[in-house]
């Protein structure tokens, strides 16, 4: 019998137990963080809530904002891909604002958990400026991703100057989506907070239909 056999359930019970433990500290601050804001959570306060030393906080995420943006995905490149080529229907721009949007919000292990994280990052500028930093590191894969679709929709450009021009074009679209992103993010802020000042509740999240709100805006913009 292999001697490493009798060693991988306790391996991946380890595993386990930290996995638990890594998301109920993160369930636990972004708790903390939705009543009471970001600015005025500290780290003591999130190892009290759960029985925690500082020390082992910060093994599992290094600092304080970490724990409230999430890692970011391993495969989130593979994740908008997924949704973006297959949406040839769709208008590039949109389809690819779509596809990140969806990404930040249900690409996640943990999709409510995403959801009430990104309540906290749209609520606190410094948080928001990162997760901003987090979009523009993807650019150049996210362009790649509209040549490919350039590339199924009208085959290889093999001109020079006609792959020089995609490749222009291409980083515009990400340009173009990553801002409608932003604005999508920012327009489900301050409509679920108008919702909740309504209704009494927080309106859900994200508001249903704010993508198709910005496909329409960005039809008025291009004429189309």
């Amino acid at each position: 019998m292999d001697g490493s056999t009798p060693n991988a359930p306790s391996e991946g019970l380890r595993a386990r137990k930290r996995a638990a433990a890594r998301s109920a500290i993160e369930k636990t601050a972004v708790r903390l963080a939705l009543e009471h804001g970001y600015e005025h959570v500290t780290v003591e306060m999130i190892c009290t809530e759960c029985m925690v030393s500082q020390r082992t906080f910060f093994n599992y995420f290094g600092s304080k904002e970490s724990v409230f943006l999430g890692p970011a995905p391993a495969a989130a490149a593979e994740v908008v891909a997924g949704g973006f080529l297959a949406d040839t229907g769709t208008p590039v721009v949109l389809s690819l604002a779509t596809a990140v949007f969806s990404t930040l919000l249900e690409g996640q292990p943990d999709p409510v958990l995403a959801r009430d994280r990104m309540k906290v990052v749209m609520g606190s500028p410094e948080l928001l400026a990162k997760q901003n930093e987090w979009m523009a590191a993807h650019e150049k894969q996210m362009a790649e991703l509209v040549l490919q679709r350039y590339a199924a929709v009208s085959g290889p450009d093999a001109d020079p100057a006609g792959i020089r021009g995609r490749a222009a074009e291409a980083q515009l679209v990400v340009g173009l989506a990553l801002g409608v992103v932003r604005v999508a993010l920012q327009q489900n802020q301050a409509l679920q907070q108008d919702q909740a000042l309504q209704q009494k509740d927080d309106g859900g999240w994200p508001v249903p239909g704010i993508m198709e709100r910005s496909g329409e805006l960005l039809g008025k913009i291009f004429g189309s």
